[in-house]
């Protein structure tokens, strides 16, 4: 087993934490629920989970594109989270879909196929939680090819 690191979150005020993420200068953030139950000064534990996912999914197909040598193109993510409640009536997460634009077309990337194929296992924080629930990843170039991935776009 490896650390990754120690993140400390304080109590601000009403359902309000400043979290450090342990990188020295920060950045720090607030978190906040969403009302009624707080003010939404901040993003809530259901959002800073879908960013996860979605920022983890992104980075991989970067650094899955950089595998096979192809230059940084502009990445724009778009993730969506759904909730359900449970046999107990609390709500828990349903699913996340993640739609990744890329901003080149895929005819100008080297062996885009292998690197979409990969780059899904490269994520270890989508691999984690797909074990909870689902997690769809859809990829599209910049002309709106579907590179990888089905259900409906988010």
């Amino acid at each position: 087993m490896e650390s990754i690191g120690t993140i400390h979150l304080s109590f601000q005020a009403g359902l309000q934490f400043q979290v450090d993420f342990g990188l020295g200068e920060g950045p720090f953030i607030t978190t906040d629920a969403a009302p009624p139950l707080g003010s939404g000064r901040g993003p809530d534990s259901e959002r800073l989970l879908m960013a996860a996912v979605a920022n983890c999914l992104s980075a991989s197909l970067v650094f899955a594109l950089r595998k096979f040598r192809n230059a940084d193109a502009p990445v724009h993510t778009r993730v969506q989270g759904w909730l359900e409640r449970n046999d107990q009536g609390r709500l828990r997460m349903h699913s996340i879909a993640v739609d990744i634009h890329l901003g080149v077309p895929a005819s100008s990337l080297r062996l885009v196929e292998r690197a979409i194929d990969q780059f899904e296992d490269f994520c270890v924080v989508t691999q984690s939680v797909r074990a909870a629930f689902p997690v769809v990843a859809r990829v599209f170039d910049s002309e709106g090819v579907l590179l990888t991935g089905t259900g409906t776009s988010v």
